[in-house]
């Protein structure tokens, strides 16, 4: 039998699974001559110092020729001469830093001697004087001294032919080189590529296309090799997948032709698919005129060095807007979407909590404070019971053990037991997982977090939706579906960049619980001999290991509660105590038995207890929205304050590491967390802009303001602290 194939088809073929790679292979180093001069720096590779003068050029002049051959020079190292390359760019060429310091101190000694409070009370009366202009010329000169040497570099790099393409390779070489040396200049360099890349990326400079069989083989070669979540298998799946029932849309810009930046696949069902095998062998595939779902079931980038640069939200969000128009019998638009950071986070959850186990064990006691903030129960009763019975050897391991042990190998899928086993513990800890493990206050799975901040919710997650062996070792073959309710994408999407609330459906509240709180009353939480029962510290650990909030409210002293829990494995538990209260509730009724104006910061909320200290409506107004801190502050006369206010407080929280006092001004005295300081502030956001406490000019006038003015290269201390 004989088979023919159109040249198209041939080409994709024989093409399909070579990865084009946008990085030429290094070339063989030479051999050594006799005659060879020798290289100026030993430690780099030969051609590295060539690609380094032609790199010098290019920043130096911008010249199209000098541009070309570094393009080439850097296109031929290999991985330790780029890293050597990147080094030097963002060493060599960085901020002039000495000479922006000259600057500053030119322009403040000018203003101070041409009488700027002047000018800026009347600058339409300055504005055609020398002073004024001499002042505009040094802001234009600062402005300029504090662009980096390779900005001008970059930008004549982005104009060139091919030259968006190199900087896309050399931002991933540049994120790799981060993830080993996370040095302020590197980070500095991708702070600023990444910034321009935004610009000349945006989606005005795009164009969405549709990419069906009748586009050029070499594109769709292209979508064989990038396709990053689903691996395209033949020809036939190839096709499956821009024929009837579904689409594929790419973002391309002009200077990189031929290739999209990233592509969409998308699914056209009935309703939303509970697994990918639904997907990609629905054959037949539903007709077009009967869609109700427009599934989004994979989304790849074909360049690295893009991350970060929010291509897929714009494209997500363009295609919906095309569905939208063009099939109007489509209401549904959800995900069906992989979960790949979730076994690495159990096993690594697991492995945490033998170790912990096991050293309790060998102290024969719990270690001091070791319980409280990291010991959980990650089973329930019921699930490690199922387990113990599913396995046949369990050799006295617990069930925590015995699952780690499962799940480092994937054939456990392979038996109805096992898989009926872990069901129930992987859905649930799945669920806690997407909707409750934080970073930075954001969803720890990056793809839960790209949908989430897109403002979509959690629909459902799926057992067994990807069985491939990728499927089940980054996820136990678990697929989630993630929902974009068109009514409500604004709302959720500044609801979790706001607070890191992701939205959750019904179906997901089946595996995890809201806030609960656990109100234990004296003669309940303690029995006669003043213990806690073992049931009842069971109870508050499975809550607990279910990410339940505990408080426990009792009549007794909080300090001999506290010591009880602990004997129980339940230190760290909330305790709430009329005897013995926390800080915030001892500043309440300080507050109300001394009639001392108190206002209070906690998260987004304010409260005060007398309105009649004019200060009070000055707080209220002044306080930052959106801010998650803690903090109280009384309000009194100096004289009120020194004598009584402060050296009460000082007692009250003497060894309480969380509270510190400051008085910001002689009428103001503030309790605030361990580490809330102005210093800590700016080191913080010194480290996010990649600067050094040296180019920090600081002004400060209170006891508040000491550690950041003791950080700052130039001070300013004004009346009072002058004096100080």
């Amino acid at each position: 039998m004989t088979r023919n194939h159109s040249p198209k088809s041939l080409a994709v073929l024989l093409r399909a699974r070579m990865h084009p790679d946008p990085v030429s292979p290094a070339p063989p180093p030479p051999a050594p001559t006799a005659a060879a001069a020798p290289d100026p720096d030993p430690s780099a590779p030969p051609a590295a110092a060539a690609v380094r003068h032609w790199l010098h050029a290019s920043v130096s002049s911008s010249a199209s020729t000098a541009l070309d051959r570094f393009s080439d020079g850097y296109r031929s190292l290999d991985r330790p001469g780029r890293r050597e390359i990147l080094r030097s760019l963002a060493a060599d060429y960085d901020v002039p830093r000495a000479r922006v310091r000259d600057l500053m101190r030119q322009y403040l000694s000018a203003a101070a001697a041409g009488g700027e409070e002047e000018e800026e009370e009347h600058p339409e009366a300055g504005g055609g004087g020398g002073s004024a202009s001499a002042m505009y010329r040094m802001e234009r000169g600062l402005r300029e001294a504090l662009r980096p040497k390779y900005a001008g570099f970059l930008e004549a790099m982005n104009a060139q032919p091919g030259g968006l393409k190199l900087l896309a390779v050399i931002r991933a070489d540049l994120l790799a080189l981060l993830g080993e040396e996370n040095l302020p200049a590197l980070r500095a360099l991708d702070g600023y590529l990444k910034e321009k890349l935004v610009t000349w990326l945006s989606p005005a400079a795009l164009t969405l296309h549709q990419i069906t069989w009748d586009d050029p083989a070499s594109l769709l070669e292209k979508i064989v090799a990038y396709e990053a979540v689903h691996p395209i298998r033949n020809l036939i799946d190839l096709k499956r997948r821009l024929g009837v029932g579904r689409r594929c849309f790419g973002y391309f810009h002009p200077a990189i032709p031929g290739e999209p930046l990233i592509f969409i696949e998308v699914a056209l069902l009935k309703d939303t698919a509970a697994s990918i095998q639904e997907v990609l062998w629905d054959d037949p595939p539903t007709p077009e005129s009967e869609a109700r779902c427009a599934l989004f079931y994979s989304i790849s980038s074909t360049q690295p060095g893009l991350s970060g640069i929010n291509l897929g939200k714009f494209l997500l969000k363009r295609v919906i807007e095309m569905l939208r128009r063009d099939m109007p019998s489509v209401q549904i638009f959800a995900t069906l979407s992989p979960i790949p950071g979730f076994m690495q986070w159990l096993l690594a959850k697991l492995a945490s909590q033998i170790k912990l186990a096991e050293a309790e064990s060998q102290d024969g006691s719990l270690l001091e404070g070791t319980s409280s903030t990291f010991r959980e129960s990650i089973l329930f009763p019921e699930e490690e019971r199922m387990i113990h019975d599913a396995v046949e050897h369990a050799g006295g391991k617990s069930g925590i053990k015995l699952l780690q042990d499962i799940l480092k190998s994937s054939q456990w899928v392979k038996s109805d037991k096992l898989s009926s086993a872990l069901k129930s513990p992987l859905m649930r800890l799945c669920a806690r997982y997407l909707a409750r493990e934080k970073k930075r206050g954001k969803a720890l799975d990056a793809v839960a977090n790209f949908h989430l901040q897109n403002g979509a919710m959690i629909e459902r997650i799926n057992w067994m939706a990807d069985q491939s062996e990728k499927g089940i070792q980054q996820s136990g073959g678990i697929m989630v579906n993630y929902m974009y309710r068109l009514e409500n994408i604004e709302e959720y999407a500044l609801s979790y960049l706001g607070t890191g609330l992701a939205h959750t459906s019904s179906n997901l509240l089946q595996y995890i619980e809201d806030l609960i709180q656990f109100l234990f009353a004296q003669g309940t939480l303690l029995d006669s001999s003043g213990l806690v029962p073992e049931t009842n510290a069971e109870a508050i650990r499975v809550a607990r290991s279910r990410g339940v909030q505990t408080i426990i409210a009792t009549g007794k002293s909080r300090a001999a509660v506290i010591e009880v829990l602990g004997k129980v494995n339940l230190v760290g538990t909330c305790v709430v105590s009329k005897l013995s209260p926390g800080v915030f509730l001892q500043a309440l009724l300080y507050s109300l038995e001394h009639r001392v104006a108190l206002v209070a910061f906690s998260q987004d909320d304010c409260y005060t207890t007398f309105d009649d200290n004019p200060l009070v409506d000055f707080f209220l107004v002044y306080h930052e929205p959106k801010v998650r801190r803690h903090k109280f502050v009384f309000l009194e006369t100096p004289e009120a304050i020194s004598s009584m206010l402060r050296p009460h407080w000082a007692r009250r929280v003497d060894g309480m590491a969380q509270v510190i006092l400051i008085q910001a001004q002689s009428d103001v005295l503030e309790v605030v967390p361990l580490r809330t300081s102005k210093g800590n502030g700016v080191k913080i956001m010194l480290e996010s802009l990649c600067a050094s406490p040296d180019e920090v000019m600081a002004l400060g006038d209170g006891e508040n303001d000491k550690e950041m003015l003791q950080l700052a290269d130039l001070l300013v201390l004004c009346s009072p602290m002058a004096a100080r």
